[in-house]
């Protein structure tokens, strides 16, 4: 056997490169049911659902209630946005990714049938490759947004401070998301280390949905850029000549597959583009907004115990953003260069009929699929540069207009 046990079973290889993707999403119930799920699963399902909602929603409202309602300093309503903006952009992705849990089910059926369908060790080690570059990619997107934010708001919680209270110094611990003080009075306990439990483990839920859409990008790029190698693989042995005689077959087996994955990378970007572009918003604020917070607070003594923390924060919103771009960028890349590998085949050692089909392939190549934000703005190097000016720019003229 060996060489990877011949590049696994077709059920081993489908489950290993979608695990992580089912690890990230099954505990907050947003993995897609299927036939064979039972009426247990569809139920712990509804329940996690329902909980993890409620613990983003415990978080969300009072903060959005004590930045209108409470809180009157613009610097501190400008510190409750950055925090605020996070658990919202995760309440809009954990909708999309429910909404287009058929799409997600699809998709991955879709991985398991091209494991099934492809039969050859060598094309089989292309995408075993490529599987372990998603699997890659989706666990650094996890550690990442777990360490960054997750960190952070312990970090918030333990270090204790102090406000006065009636001509009273009060020790409380300052939670990742103001609260309204008609909803939790934080400055006495229990109810403080309550909050700061509850808003710690809503962290976990939405940093997951996050991890988990960040996660499907990775691997189902990753997978169309494997079917895409594979099939250039086969048009480079097009001009084979001990297989002369099987010539017109596998041409049409190479169209065939040529279609199936752009189809799959049509659904990838119908699945994709509203949560790329909550993604690509969202961090980009959530960029600015860092930024202001290092800015402003880099003198103070409570924000350079915590300026670690941030930076870590925005390191992981900085990588989710390269990743979708990225994926973007090399998915255009490489079906494009299916019609320059088409072109490139020794044609004119085809037979005439054959030589002239390619000509299909080369066109529809230079059709240019784009994964796009939104169906707005196209994933690429050039928006992730964008994207980091911007991030540049915006918090001194936040800081300018703060302090004027």
């Amino acid at each position: 056997m060996d060489v990877n046990e011949r590049v696994m079973s077709h059920l081993d290889a489908s489950d290993y490169s979608i695990q992580l993707n089912r690890w990230f999403l099954k505990p907050v119930g947003a993995w897609p049911r299927s036939a064979s799920t039972t009426i247990k699963e569809k139920v712990i399902s509804i329940v996690l659902i329902i909980i993890c909602y409620s613990l983003i929603a415990y978080t969300v409202v009072p903060c959005i209630l004590n930045i209108l309602l409470e809180e009157t300093d613009m610097h501190k309503k400008l510190q409750a946005v950055g925090p605020l903006n996070h658990w919202s952009m995760g309440g809009v992705n954990y909708f999309s990714l429910l909404f287009r849990s058929r799409d997600i089910y699809r998709c991955v059926e879709h991985v398991r049938t091209d494991w099934l369908i492809i039969t050859d060790i060598e094309d089989r080690q292309i995408m075993l490759k490529y599987a372990k570059f998603g699997r890659f990619v989706a666990g650094l997107c996890a550690i990442f947004m777990h360490s960054g934010v997750f960190s952070h708001s312990v970090m918030q919680g333990i270090i204790p401070t102090f406000v006065y209270i009636e001509n009273v110094s009060v020790s409380i611990h300052i939670l990742p998301c103001p609260t309204y003080s008609k909803f939790i009075d934080i400055t006495k306990s229990p109810a403080g280390e309550i909050a700061f439990t509850v808003q710690l483990i809503s962290s976990i839920v939405v940093n997951s949905v996050t991890a988990g859409a960040c996660s499907l990008a990775a691997v189902f790029a990753m997978h169309a850029c494997g079917q895409l190698n594979i099939l250039m693989r086969w048009l480079d042995q097009l001009d084979n000549r001990k297989q002369q005689d099987m010539i017109q077959h596998r041409l049409a087996i190479i169209v065939e597959h040529h279609l199936r994955v752009l189809s799959f990378v049509a659904r990838m970007e119908a699945l994709l583009n509203q949560i790329c572009f909550v993604e690509l918003l969202g961090c980009t604020f959530n960029l600015c907004m860092l930024g202001y917070y290092i800015i402003t607070g880099w003198n103070t003594i409570e924000t350079k115990m915590t300026i670690a923390c941030m930076m870590i924060i925005y390191i992981s919103m900085t990588f989710n953003i390269f990743i979708f771009c990225y994926i973007g960028e090399t998915v255009t890349e490489q079906c494009k260069q299916v019609g320059e590998i088409a072109y490139m085949t020794n044609w004119y050692c085809l037979p005439h009929k054959t030589a002239r089909s390619l000509v299909l392939i080369i066109s529809r190549s230079s059709n240019v699929i784009k994964l796009t934000a939104g169906k707005l703005f196209h994933l690429s190097i050039a928006t992730f540069g964008d994207v980091m000016r911007t991030s540049m720019i915006y918090p001194n003229m936040l800081r300018t207009m703060t302090d004027s």
